[in-house]
Formats: C-alpha cells, sequence, structure tokens
C-alpha cells in the first residue's frame, strides 16, 4: 500500500464523503493504483474531471501513484485556458450530441428544442447507452455517477438538478451550450432535423384555424409531425430566450 494526498475542487467536492470536502486528506492506495482508479474510488466519475495534477505536473488516468503523491484534481475550467496542458483525454469531441438515461427525459426534449442532437430512451439500458457514447461520440447525461464511471465513457455529465428547466440551465453553463444552440430546428419528439415544408404539401394535416392563421411550416421527416409558429411556439421562444440571455 502507498499513501497519496488528494485534494478535490469547485463541484467535484459534491461527490466525496462530507469530511473530505473542501480540504486535502490523505488516503492509503493499492500499489498499482492509477489516478482513475483512485478518484473514482473516492466517489468522483472520471467524466467529471478534467485535469490532474500529481506533484504539479499533470498526468492522463493510467498515472501509477507513487508513495507521497500529492493530486490536485480539477472539474471543467470555464475562466481560462488550459489546452497547452496534458489533458486527461486524449481528444474532445468533434461535434456536441448526447444521450441521456433514463432519468432525464424532460432534459433530453428541452436540448432538442435548442437544436442539440439528443438520443432519448427510457429503455435505454447502461449498457445501450454505453454502445451509443462510444460508438456514435455522444455525451453521456445522467444523474447515476456509477454509469460515469464506465471505462469506455470518455465524455459524460453528471446531472446535479431535479427539474428538466434547472438541468437545461446547468448543463448550458458547464458545457457551454450557448454559442452552438440553434433553437427550433429539431422534432421535440424523435430528434430528426426539422425540414422546411410548403403550406401545400401539409395542408391536409392542419386544423381549420392553423390552415388560415399561419404560412411558414417546418415538417419532421421522422415521426412527419408538422411544427407552426402558433401560441405554444411562441411560450417556448420566451423560455429560449430567456434561457440565453441568463447563460450569455
Amino acid at each position: 500500500m502507498v499513501t497519496a494526498t488528494f485534494r478535490f475542487y469547485e463541484e467535484l467536492n459534491a461527490f466525496l464523503a462530507p469530511g473530505r470536502r473542501g480540504h486535502e486528506f490523505a488516503c492509503l492506495c493499492a500499489r498499482a493504483a492509477t489516478t482513475k482508479h483512485m478518484i473514482e474510488a473516492l466517489g468522483v466519475p472520471h467524466t467529471e474531471v478534467e485535469l490532474v495534477l500529481v506533484n504539479g505536473e499533470s498526468v492522463d488516468f493510467g498515472h501509477l501513484l507513487q508513495e507521497g503523491d500529492r493530486l490536485a484534481v480539477y472539474p471543467k475550467f470555464e475562466a481560462f485556458d488550459i489546452t497547452p496542458l496534458l489533458r486527461v483525454r486524449e481528444r474532445s469531441l468533434r461535434s456536441v450530441r448526447f444521450v441521456a438515461d433514463a432519468h432525464l427525459g424532460g432534459l433530453a426534449r428541452l436540448l432538442r428544442l435548442t437544436g442539440y442532437d439528443t438520443l432519448y430512451d427510457n429503455h435505454f439500458g447502461d449498457a445501450q447507452i454505453e454502445v451509443l457514447a462510444l460508438e456514435q461520440g455522444r455525451i453521456v447525461l445522467t444523474r447515476d455517477r456509477e454509469l460515469l464511471k464506465c471505462r469506455s465513457i470518455t465524455h459524460g455529465c453528471y446531472v446535479h438538478a431535479l427539474r428538466a428547466e434547472q438541468q437545461l440551465l446547468e448543463v448550458f453553463r458547464r458545457l457551454d451550450l450557448a454559442r452552438a444552440a440553434r433553437p427550433f430546428t429539431r422534432c421535440l419528439s424523435c430528434n430528426a432535423p426539422l425540414q422546411p415544408v410548403e403550406k401545400a404539401r401539409v395542408t391536409a394535416l392542419l386544423p381549420p384555424s392553423v390552415r388560415e392563421r399561419h404560412q411558414r411550416f417546418s415538417l419532421c421527416p421522422g415521426c412527419g409531425r408538422v411544427f407552426w409558429e402558433g401560441s405554444h411556439w411562441r411560450r417556448m421562444r420566451e423560455f429560449v430566450d430567456k434561457l440565453l440571455a441568463t447563460v450569455s
């Protein structure tokens, strides 16, 4: 066994036992323990970690811990760029898209509202989410920290908030999503990109009052739903505008 000293910063402390939050603490480690193994053994999913310093030097998750090592573990940095340092992951994702677990259906719908490709099915099991994240390069959104400890999941976000609106605000702030948001470009039900459609093509699908008042429509090629800028759209527009004003 070896003894190492740990210090976790900012929101990572929420995953720790209360007596270990906000200060250094010593911990016994197996001789073959890696930084990833010990960080997760202490309760912090590796997907929540952006930078690990051992004795002041940046290391990856495979670094073997030695007697007397001092570890500083940091979450995602919002205020400054640390790209010159060695990150714990080999590379960033080229595009931002998500897969949400069974408890985050409301969040998935709101992410689609803001234009983000978000897979969700309340029948998704952990194994299926893991495969989707790996094969399609998706960020896992979950309230299950054990899911984020899966070795093959490299990008994930533990969602702390309980209500969907607050979850959306949390994810927008943590992942800096406002700049790439494209509201009203995806189907809220099936996630497919919406396509502009001529009124004549969808007239038979419209309620009489909508046929009289509206001229612009979008069609979902996945489920066949038709969208227009009615009163429900205006309420959603107000919600999105308020969200973007809050996080900008």
